[in-house]
């Protein structure tokens, strides 16, 4: 399996939020801090808060702050929000199925269990379980 980079950049900053709970981080902070460009966080930040993850607030004392405590984050629950309308292989996609062995293959059941189990294993782990404990100088 691999992640979009919308994913694994949207993992990265709820490790990094959730090494400071209660910290409202700016998306010019979070986005120096990664090396990403501030429109890209922008949208992974509204992902997430469309989600429930995240609640953004403006002003001077504004940005973006876990809006439950990372124990009750489930990795699996970020996973699945970020990687929404990413299907694992074209057959998954309803929009754009084009496989000509879809109505007599056997390995897409097959992939569809491995990706739930997938979700499944990720979410034995909480956003608090992977909480950066150090930050890089």
């Amino acid at each position: 399996m691999r992640l979009t980079s919308f994913t694994d950049y949207g993992l990265r900053m709820l490790m990094r939020m959730a090494s400071a709970p209660g910290q409202a981080f700016s998306t010019a902070e979070l986005a120096a801090e990664f090396n990403l460009s501030r429109n890209h966080l922008t949208k992974i930040l509204q992902q997430l808060a469309r989600g429930g993850i995240v609640e953004t607030r403006r002003g001077v004392s504004g940005g973006a702050v876990l809006s439950r405590d990372p124990a009750d984050i489930r990795l699996g629950d970020v996973v699945r929000l970020l990687e929404q309308g990413q299907a694992l292989v074209e057959c998954f996609r309803p929009d754009k199925n084009e496989c000509v062995i879809d109505g007599c293959c056997r390995l897409k059941a097959r992939l569809r269990r491995a990706e739930a189990g997938f979700i499944e294993e990720l979410n034995q782990s909480t956003l608090a379980d992977v909480a950066l404990s150090k930050l890089a100088a």
